[in-house]
């Protein structure tokens, strides 16, 4: 069985966009968390730096990663994103110790 894929990702919304972006990954959390080999979907709000959103991500492995990606919720998100953000997202991918 191959090594889980654990991604953390900072997504720093524009201010005028800060809730249009939160209710967003809101509305997609759930349906991310019921697909086939997701472990751990979680949204958080980094209390520091205002607005930012930040998201902890644990798949099976990368073919449940590739099918996360192409849902449609996904897809519709990631265009939402792309005029709401200050900046490109930044993935940064862990392994557990």
């Amino acid at each position: 069985m191959s090594d889980p894929v654990v991604l953390f990702v900072r997504f720093r919304p524009k201010p005028e966009h800060r809730q249009a972006a939160r209710e967003a990954f809101e509305a997609v959390v759930p349906l991310s968390r019921g697909e086939s080999g997701c472990r751990e979907y979680v949204l958080h709000i980094d209390r520091e730096a205002e607005g930012d959103l930040c998201l902890y991500e644990v798949w099976d492995n990368h073919e449940a990663l590739k099918s996360h990606f192409a849902q449609p919720y996904t897809s519709a998100l990631s265009q939402q994103l792309a005029g709401w953000l200050a900046e490109p997202p930044a993935t940064t991918k862990l392994t557990r110790l």
